[in-house]
């Protein structure tokens, strides 16, 4: 059996990405700055106070030119000097919960059993902590061993990787990602882009039982079998937004064809 030799809290780094974040930055910082050893940022194409903000908390900033979300998230993943890494969105807060427990598992785990630790997201939407619906438990993988992880994933859908064996660890990581309904339905044109340009190379042919049956099952899914109605009219609002995101996405590859006549 391995011996195991504790030499106290294992070192921790803070990675995050940002572009003119100055109104969530300081939130995400002030949540982390009593558990970071050393914090990352690499930014780009920033115009605010986002860097001064990072420096003030002693952030290491770097500026790097857009390579797009996973790859400028693998930017700052290695330039983290510590073997663990703590990888953050700028609109995201780690709640006390879960910094107790990041800060137990770097005491007391025994760190050479996992090579990454997940934990629940729970979004903030008109008001309210949605705890149900496709919102909830939203399980992120972000406490990793650097050497041992990469982001992966599409253009609109990162996803960070670990190679070996991942625990769950109590509380709930904080996101702060939409501020209005016009924030939120803002999005779906510019996810629906990245799935009409893969489509396209493809040669993705319309279907018309995709946009009747695909948006009604992402609303029963979301509002009645995910128990979205318990969010109140926020969770009902989630459900018929996403619901009309999956109508637009498959509708778009009938303007396609349409334009292409």
């Amino acid at each position: 059996m391995k011996e195991i030799i504790k030499t106290g809290k294992a070192k921790l780094s803070v990675s995050i990405i940002a572009s003119n974040e100055e109104l969530n930055i300081g939130r995400c910082l002030e949540s982390v700055k009593c558990i970071a050893d050393e914090i990352i940022l690499v930014y780009n194409d920033t115009h605010d106070s986002t860097v001064k903000i990072s420096k003030e908390f002693g952030a290491k900033c770097f500026e790097v030119e857009w390579q797009g979300y996973r790859d400028q998230k693998n930017v700052s993943l290695l330039k983290a000097s510590n073997q663990w890494v703590l990888c953050l969105d700028a609109d995201e807060v780690v709640s006390q919960n879960l910094r107790d427990s990041i800060t137990e598992t770097l005491k007391h785990e025994r760190l050479d059993d996992y090579n990454g630790y997940c934990f629940n997201r729970c979004s903030f939407f008109l008001g309210s902590w949605i705890k149900y619906g496709d919102w909830y438990p939203d399980k992120k993988l972000r406490l990793v061993k650097k050497l041992e992880s990469e982001w992966r994933g599409n253009t609109e859908h990162d996803k960070l990787f670990v190679n070996g064996k991942v625990k769950h660890l109590d509380g709930d990581l904080l996101h702060y990602s939409y501020p209005s309904m016009k924030s939120l339905i803002s999005k779906i044109p510019h996810f629906s882009h990245f799935y009409l340009e893969r489509e396209t190379v493809k040669g993705g042919r319309f279907k018309l039982s995709n946009v009747l049956i695909r948006p009604f099952w992402r609303f029963i899914r979301a509002y009645f079998l995910k128990l979205g109605f318990l969010d109140g009219f926020p969770g009902f609002f989630i459900a018929v937004s996403t619901a009309f995101s999956t109508f637009f996405k498959y509708s778009q590859i009938f303007e396609i064809k349409f334009k292409n006549k």
